[in-house]
């Protein structure tokens, strides 16, 4: 048996690197030669690479969404020796889509607002759409709009341009207001310096976060918590419970608790919209903003943590950390989210405005906590006393969530955290 190296093909003479979009075969399976083995994607086409030898795929060495150069080995296929191996090229019908120029489509013409869209909340836009995009000064909010008939929800380059020869009916779903300000085409000195290319998972987060702000109308609502109550408590039982359930006690398992009880008395914000209807989610699953070493950000979710108890939620979160830290976090840990925490103040900041994490309602930031002197009605008279004090912000989205619910449940979370008392657990 000889294990064959299979490489990224060339794609063009003047292609340097490609995109892994999805792998048709996993590692075991049976693969014949020109039986298609992977989907990848230049800037200029997305081309089905086929095997270039029969045999077993015993190794794959990058995922999907991976940006491999040219030439390097992506796979490992175990073969008997017998049959010559061919070079690794794309298919026919790639070729000939990469040597063919995008055809523009005819000019757009005027269409009716669409009623009905699909948002595609998981958009993945490849160098070969973006490009389209580009050409046609088509937005990511309205590429999220493109019916998707790719893998996953994938966005593929027949999508875009069956879309652009419909006239681009989406384009106005969102009513344009009459003599408002035009944001002029300024051409903005960006300054010399060091240029850093951004990461597949820094342009994911981008694309996200921008995603989130065009389509959700953010509202952020402030309080202040008094946590020298949990912090008395944790320092006098931090040492106990470690040695009891092996696990160290962090601030984020309480704060998780509280935020729990919180979302199951005020449910509506335990929510997200589909169309013209609001989906109430039956479970109360908690994302945690987690930074990874490279400095970008992933959210694992600890899932129905209504329904566990402290020494359970301290040992997933930890858990969770520890993955995330180590980049062994899978896609069923960042999958499923109904409300997300984000701890600015791990990073010192005494409050933070965070961005929705869609399809999500509402998401927490919680501050420093920070020792100060505060005024305190007694009922002999006012006293000045130390305390451990923190901001809470709550940025929600305003189609689902009102002024009310928001400052009803911020606050919610605020006494959860003010009486704490663990003494049961």
């Amino acid at each position: 048996m000889t294990l064959v190296d299979f490489t990224m093909p060339r794609l063009g003479e003047s292609i340097t690197e490609a995109a892994i979009i999805n792998w048709f075969k996993k590692v075991g399976d049976p693969i014949e030669v020109d039986e298609i083995l992977l989907e990848v994607a230049t800037d200029k086409v997305d081309s089905e690479v086929p095997s270039t030898v029969n045999g077993v795929v015993r190794e794959i060495l990058f995922d999907a969404n991976a940006v491999i150069e040219i030439g390097a080995v992506i796979a490992r296929i175990e073969t008997d020796g017998k049959d010559p191996v061919k070079a690794t090229e794309p298919s026919e019908s790639s070729k000939k889509a990469a040597a063919k120029q995008i055809k523009a489509p005819k000019p757009p013409t005027a269409k009716k607002p669409a009623k009905d869209y699909q948002v595609n909340e998981n958009l993945f836009v490849s160098p070969l759409v973006d490009q389209i995009a580009r050409q046609h000064h088509i937005s990511y909010e309205e590429l999220a709009r493109i019916p998707a008939t790719g893998n996953d929800g994938r966005l593929r380059k027949s999508d875009v341009m069956n879309y652009l020869e419909q006239g681009r009916p989406l384009q106005f779903v969102q009513p344009k207001r009459e003599g408002g300000f035009q944001l002029p085409d300024l051409k903005f000195d960006k300054g010399q310096g060091k240029v850093v290319a951004m990461d597949r998972m820094r342009e994911m987060i981008a694309d996200h976060m921008v995603f989130s702000k065009h389509t959700s109308p953010h509202v952020t609502a402030y309080v202040e918590a008094d946590l020298t109550g949990m912090v008395n408590w944790r320092n006098a039982n931090k040492a106990s419970f470690l040695e009891t359930h092996g696990e160290k006690l962090t601030f984020t398992p309480l704060f998780i608790q509280a935020i729990a009880k919180a979302i199951a008395d005020f449910p509506m914000i335990n929510s997200s919209i589909d169309g013209k209807n609001i989906i109430v989610k039956e479970q109360i699953n908690i994302g945690m903003a987690t930074a990874l070493p490279s400095g970008n950000l992933i959210v694992p979710v600890l899932r129905d943590a209504d329904k566990k108890d402290l020494p359970t939620l301290a040992k997933q979160a930890n858990e969770l950390a520890r993955k995330a830290r180590d980049g062994k976090l899978t896609a069923d840990e960042t999958r499923g989210g109904t409300f997300t925490i984000s701890n600015v103040g791990t990073f010192g900041s005494l409050m933070g405005t965070p961005i929705i994490n869609q399809p999500e309602a509402a998401i927490l930031a919680t501050g420093i906590i920070k020792k100060r002197a505060e005024v305190l009605e007694r009922p002999d008279g006012d006293s000045i006393e130390v305390r451990s004090m923190m901001y809470l912000s709550l940025s929600f989205d305003h189609r689902i969530v009102d002024g009310y619910l928001a400052g009803s449940f911020l606050r919610c979370i605020a006494d959860n955290m003010e009486v704490y008392n663990q003494q049961e657990s």
